[in-house]
């Protein structure tokens, strides 16, 4: 799956904020989700210095001269392909041009590299886990991961380090927390991740002694070896995936869980299997007890506070299994105020975060393993901007950056490991990345990430103002966006902060707040003056102030129980949102002006830009294409999300294939017939009769001609579906208004090479100093280009007894000194200096290590 990164300009407030991950692998939070979706100090009490303005990466390449609008390359056909092995071979025959996929497999990294044909990128966002069901069965079986200290327990009979080893072959790194390894907080509290990586180090006898008391207290005994409830042996159902190193993953942990009692049932699944159970199911119906969990992030994500949020409890994602997470009190507040940056400095945030990974390893509803490096191969030919994070497939820049080099048009054959996973629509439907690759194509976003740091660029909008209250911890690097500190923002009595779902209307913040009330934050977006008369869906209705309205009212409307298609699973995300939220005013409708009040801000000012572009948490979407699913909902005939289309036993809503599309026909044409505006009582005020009956005309021409309903304003036209033969094909939307040289030209990224050099022998009690050594290609490392070079220094027993910031010598060279009560009060043995090296043109820290003796004086 994916997780959608923490960024707030992706989409929605509400929506982004499950935003922007998703498991393979299905996209944190941007955020949000997951979600959908930043060149931060190391340090936490040190502030960035005023940044290098700059693009993130070397010098841009010169921008081809073409005429060309939207994509460079005519047509896209994507299909199905497996196994990775099976891809490269079919690069190489010539059969495919690109593997959307990212590999960790070593053997093939090395086939790739060593073939002059083919080409790869390189990015740092895919992890695995393992994915636990913490439910309490109804048939009475004993399900021994409804105890969090078992769950804990597994987080040490797991031998990380061989899996890294063995089984990757040194391609990824391991895993304990819900961050990210290669993104900047894994940097800025990296003292607290070694000390809680050397407390849950692999200690299987530890792990033993833990699930013995606890199978024991929960009413367990252990027969010959073997664990038994009611007189019957316990069998753990372990969901693996085999299309990847999680069958190998798989395997082992079964290994493990049976050298300390339990009879392991190894249920060998593909993600459409897997999922079936892991995602499709009632936890509480207990055909499944683990899942070997695969995710990516598809942008930098520079702030990963909300991840603690989507991945441990009920507001990460609307089905069954995040339903049933229950987290403690205090986990849960923690991760609110993470998700929502509830805090007003850097070291209170820091506090919050240290105690959040604390209480993730306690509560262990995933057991992190590791974080990959991966590649994605292709033919030497052909260009894509990729993400450091997602790769090609979880860049928002791919549809507008692919082409064989020195031609336009062309056709791309793209092979990933699955086309179509689950049912397509835009408010809850597949989250798998297989699935949000393509849409992305189909949509467009208000604002891009920055492949290589994160931080937000404009896209659809103009520019941006950012009002933030003096002494919160945010920062700005790019010129697109004004930051400046107030003492106080009021709010407008005229915003709208709520929604009144009986009465289908929004609530003013003079009715909410009849005393007044002030906000963190002020966002105001400003769109281009020619909006409505260059961008256009692509059934050929103008875009307008409406489609923008309705996505206000829907991020409201299904967390409300009055609504007539309120959804429960929709509750737990709203909730958050509006415990941080202040308002919306649109300004001016024409030029488009938006203002947005928040509580909760993002540390760049860029990422904390909420545009309120119409992509919602899984597509981007049209009012009068939303009407007829809201009509479908409302008749209980459809629902947007899994859980609700389980609760009611209906499908669950597709824009593109299957049962639905006939459903959703027969509400097109009645909508058609009676005019019908979706909550009327306001969108109305911005909907016109023709505007009506044309647009529902347009649509039903667009499905005439393409059988479905996906239509976006994307650079691409999803053309033809065929779940059958898993494949489908997009070809170019002629209609799309900007230059195709829009996006070109990300260099190399700026990835740092760091090396630590000093003594061997240190006498415990002396002065020891230590050269650090940063590079990019050969060359030092600018120091205007670096935020921070932090060090952590270990005696021989693993304790931490210094750390800090180095001090810059010159260009690419640094110093650390360690002082004599440093040194004195280590322990005799093998000690270790490491460094962790925060640039600022890419988000992507750098770590090296040197060790010494420190000896007796």
């Amino acid at each position: 799956m994916q997780k959608r990164t923490h960024a707030r300009w992706v989409m929605l407030a509400w929506v982004g904020i499950l935003a922007l991950l998703l498991a393979a692998c299905q996209q944190p939070p941007a955020t949000a989700t997951p979600a959908p979706e930043q060149a931060t100090p190391a340090a936490e009490e040190q502030a960035a210095p005023e940044a290098t303005p700059a693009q993130a990466a070397e010098e841009a390449a010169p921008e081809p001269a073409t005429s060309r609008t939207g994509a460079w390359v005519d047509q896209v056909i994507f299909t199905n392909v497996e196994q990775a092995d099976a891809a490269v071979a079919q690069l190489q025959a010539g059969d495919l041009d690109i593997y959307a996929y990212t590999i960790s497999d070593p053997a093939l990294f090395e086939r790739v590299q060593g073939d002059a044909n083919l080409a790869y990128s390189t990015s740092f966002g895919s992890y695995t886990e393992l994915t636990f069901n913490p439910a309490e069965f109804n048939d009475g079986r004993l399900n021994p991961f409804s105890n969090p200290k078992i769950r804990e327990a597994m987080n040490w009979l797991i031998d990380r380090d061989y899996i890294v080893q063995e089984i990757y072959g040194g391609l990824a790194v391991a895993k304990f927390l819900p961050i990210t390894s290669a993104f900047p907080d894994y940097a800025r509290y990296v003292d607290k991740v070694r000390e809680l990586e050397a407390r849950y180090a692999y200690n299987p006898d530890r792990a033993n002694e833990v699930i013995t008391t606890e199978m024991e207290a929960m009413g367990a005994e252990l027969v010959d070896g073997v664990w038994q409830y009611n007189g019957e042996p316990l069998n753990l159902i372990f969901v693996i995936r085999t299309e990847d190193e999680r069958r190998i993953i798989g395997d082992y942990v079964a290994n493990q869980l049976e050298s300390v009692g339990f009879q392991v049932d190894r249920q060998y699944k593909n993600r459409t299997e897997a999922s079936a159970l892991w995602i499709q199911t009632d936890p509480a119906e207990g055909q499944w007890h683990i899942y070997t969990g695969g995710w990516i992030t598809t942008a930098v994500d520079r702030d990963q506070g909300d991840n603690f949020s989507f991945f441990y409890t009920p507001r990460g994602l609307g089905v069954s299994l995040w339903q049933a997470y229950t987290p403690t009190e205090e986990f849960d507040q923690v991760s609110l105020r993470l998700e929502n940056n509830d805090f007003s400095t850097m070291e209170e945030r820091a506090e919050l975060f240290r105690r959040a990974m604390e209480l993730a390893l306690q509560d262990s509803v995933r057991v992190w393993i590791t974080d990959a490096t991966s590649f994605t191969p292709r033919v030497a030919n052909l260009s894509v901007a990729y993400d450091l994070a997602g790769g090609v497939a979880g860049s928002s820049l791919w549809p507008y950056t692919l082409r064989f080099e020195g031609q336009e048009g062309g056709t791309v054959r793209w092979a990933q490991p699955g086309v179509l996973i689950e049912p397509w629509n835009p408010i809850a439907g597949s989250n798998w990345i297989y699935d949000t690759t393509v849409q992305r194509a189909t949509g467009e976003f208000g604002v891009n990430s920055d492949p290589y740091t994160g931080l937000a660029r404009p896209n659809r909008i103009e520019r941006a103002e950012v009002l933030a209250k003096e002494g919160l911890p945010m920062d700005k690097t790019l010129d697109w966006v004004d930051l400046q500190f107030v003492d106080e923002i009021p709010v407008p009595e005229d915003a709208w902060v709520d929604w009144d779902a009986a009465e289908q209307r929004f609530i003013t913040a003079a009715e909410k707040f009849p005393e007044g009330t002030t906000a963190n934050t002020k966002v105001t977006v400003y769109y281009p003056p020619d909006l409505y008369d260059t961008v256009q869906w692509q059934d050929g209705s103008p875009f307008s102030i409406a489609d923008v309205v309705l996505g206000m009212i829907m991020g409201f409307d299904r967390g409300k129980e009055e609504s007539a298609i309120f959804d429960e699973s929709a509750k737990p995300s709203l909730d958050s949102f509006l415990s941080h939220f202040k308002g919306v005013r649109i300004v001016s409708t024409d030029p488009l002006i938006i203002e947005t009040y928040d509580d909760a801000y993002s540390l760049d000012a860029e990422n904390n830009v909420t545009t309120w572009w119409p992509y919602y948490a899984q597509g981007q979407a049209s009012w009068h294409a939303l009407a007829m699913g809201i009509l479908a909902e409302q008749n209980q005939e459809l629902a947007f999300s899994q859980d609700k289309a389980d609760s009611l036993e209906v499908e669950w809503m597709s824009y593109v294939a299957g049962p639905s599309l006939e459903i959703l026909k027969k509400y097109l044409d009645q909508a058609s017939a009676e005019g019908y505006i979706p909550y009327a009582s306001v969108l109305g005020d911005y909907v016109s009769a023709d505007e009506v009956a044309t647009r529902y005309q347009n649509l039903a021409s667009f499905y005439e001609e393409y059988g479905h309903f996906w239509v976006g304003t994307g650079p691409f036209i999803l053309e033809t579906v065929s779940p059958v033969e898993s494949s489908l094909s997009l070809a170019r939307n002629p209609n799309y208004p900007d230059p195709a040289t829009k996006w070109a030209g990300f260099g190399e990224p700026k990835i740092a090479e760091a090396e630590v050099d000093g003594p061997g022998q240190v006498v415990a009690g002396t002065e020891a100093v230590f050269d650090v050594y940063v590079t990019f290609q050969g060359e030092p490392y600018a120091a205007d280009e670096i935020s921070a070079v932090k060090y952590l220094v270990f005696d021989a027993t693993g304790n931490l007894v210094a750390t800090g910031d180095a001090e810059m010598v010159a260009d690419g060279e640094y110093m650390v000194t360690l002082s004599a009560d440093d040194t004195g009060q280590m322990e005799p043995g093998a000690a270790k200096i490491e460094v962790a090296v925060s640039p600022l043109a890419v988000s992507v820290p750098t770590f090296a290590d040197l060790e010494f003796v420190v000896v007796a004086p």
